[in-house]
């Protein structure tokens, strides 16, 4: 006599009254994720910076407005706009008082700022700079011709200078006579001088 089997008993799957629960958001990764995003979007306007036309010799000079370092001034005024500097050669010098090089050149600005106040503007440019550094670099170099720092580098960026120390030095017309990158020599800047104040506005 055979038994019978009897077939195994399926045990319905239980369910509950409770909602689904929303998967929580990742923190973590919305935080990578958004530094992600800014890091491209930083690169992407270096990268369109890096191809913009950077102002060479016989180029218009780009024009700016600076305000200056207090105690700093020329022809009583504290704010230069190189607009209204045109009819003057003019030396603009991008410096910082973390640069080693640009205290090369230092004393040889601050003669050759006296030698031609007659007839040229100095112009300091503290590149990445913070003021209470820059202030002292400019007391222990007795430097007294005007100074401001670039806010945002607009100036810096605007003449796409490469580092520091940097020099542009524009004619009376305020076209780009010559550009110095790394400290500039007394031969070169008095000789560049020398030429274009003899020439006529």
């Amino acid at each position: 006599m055979t038994e019978s089997v009897s077939p195994p008993s399926v045990v319905p799957p239980q369910t509950t009254d409770k909602p689904t629960e929303k998967p929580k958001p990742r923190w973590g990764v919305i935080v990578i994720w958004t530094a992600i995003v800014g890091l491209l979007v930083v690169l992407g306007f270096g990268l369109l910076n890096a191809n913009a036309p950077r102002p060479e010799v016989g180029q218009p000079a780009p024009t700016f407005e600076m305000e200056f370092f207090d105690g700093y001034e020329w022809q009583s005024k504290s704010i230069a706009d190189l607009e209204e500097l045109q009819g003057k050669v003019v030396v603009l010098n991008f410096w910082a008082s973390w640069c080693v090089e640009c205290r090369v050149e230092a004393d040889l600005l601050e003669q050759a700022s006296r030698m031609y106040r007659d007839d040229v503007v100095f112009l300091g440019i503290a590149y990445v700079d913070v003021e209470p550094e820059s202030l002292k670099y400019l007391e222990e170099f007795d430097v007294t011709y005007p100074n401001a720092p670039d806010l945002g580098t607009r100036i810096s960026r605007d003449y796409e200078i490469t580092g520091v120390p940097e020099t542009f030095i524009i004619d009376r017309q305020g076209t780009i006579a010559d550009v110095v990158i790394g400290p500039v020599s007394e031969r070169r800047l008095f000789g560049m001088l020398d030429q274009l104040v003899a020439q006529e506005g």
